[in-house]
């Protein structure tokens, strides 16, 4: 354990900073899953309310990435490649669907 004084207020810091991290990315995380499971019902039973439904739990997912990324949780690249990754899965659904009907 520290002694020095400015020594403990950083421990103290990051502590505080880990967590508030941590809740962010736990966040990140529970939309991303929340949305790749409205995506597979979409791709099982493809519909305009599924298609919604997917769609409406992307932007959730979009608007998390974007603020973790503004309090500085992941760097603006990290943000934009999980923001790319979770459009691509929509496109690739999408195609699937227009080469199907």
């Amino acid at each position: 354990m520290a002694n020095i004084k400015s020594a403990i207020k950083r421990i103290q810091v990051s502590e505080r900073d880990r967590l508030r991290n941590k809740s962010y990315r736990s966040a990140v995380k529970t939309l991303t899953k929340r949305y790749l499971v409205a995506l597979d019902a979409y791709a099982a039973e493809p519909s305009s309310a599924t298609l919604e439904a997917a769609q409406s739990a992307l932007s959730e997912s979009f608007s998390q990435i974007d603020k973790a990324v503004k309090r500085g949780v992941y760097h603006r690249n990290a943000g934009a490649r999980r923001k790319a990754r979770l459009s691509k899965a929509l496109k690739a659904v999408e195609a699937q669907q227009a080469v199907a009907s």
